[in-house]
């Protein structure tokens, strides 16, 4: 796909998203996390990233004194990839943001069975938080249920094997990766 399609507004040749990027605190916790209990696979790291200028602040939006310690990419599951950064400690490191906080976020997976998924977390001793939750409305057909890595980022675990009411009038579906052909 190269230039945007004529009268389609947005980014020329978007396709789809290809990671998702994150810090953590501990490299070898978020392995073990991210491949024992998620299932991820490790691709490749990348070594110390250390720059004497601006160029930390120019490219990544982080003061300049900052060093990465290592890069780890992991693919998890059909569609996802993760880039996983751990950077040397330093003050003034900020907590991992809640849901509600500025910044706030989460990672969904989805799952084909959410009541094997949820017992496997909590048998391997993750903080599950309360549920699964049916949704209503629009999302009526979906079940989810959040769940922390051991550094505190929120996971949600999602699951609507018979689709999500909106979809029966949508111009627009959601990318479902129970169906990625639709």
């Amino acid at each position: 796909m190269g230039d945007a399609e004529p009268g389609r507004a947005g980014l020329p040749g978007l396709r789809g998203g290809d990671h998702i990027g994150f810090t953590v605190p501990d490299m070898a916790q978020a392995h073990e996390f991210l491949v024992g209990v998620l299932g991820c696979e490790l691709a490749y790291a990348l070594p110390e990233m250390r720059h004497a200028d601006d160029w930390m602040r120019a490219h990544l939006n982080v003061d300049p004194e900052r060093v990465v310690t290592e890069i780890r990419f992991y693919r998890c599951g059909f569609g996802l990839n993760f880039e996983v950064f751990a950077y040397e400690p330093h003050d003034g490191q900020r907590d991992v943001p809640r849901n509600s906080d500025l910044g706030g976020h989460h990672v969904a997976l989805y799952v084909e069975d959410m009541d094997a998924a949820a017992r496997y977390l909590r048998e391997r001793g993750v903080r599950v938080l309360a549920g699964p939750v049916a949704s209503g409305n629009a999302s009526q057909g979906q079940r989810w249920l959040y769940f922390l890595a051991p550094w505190g980022m929120q996971f949600e675990l999602v699951s609507y094997p018979g689709g999500k009411a909106y979809e029966k009038d949508a111009r627009v579906l959601l990318w479902n990766p129970a169906h990625p052909e639709r």
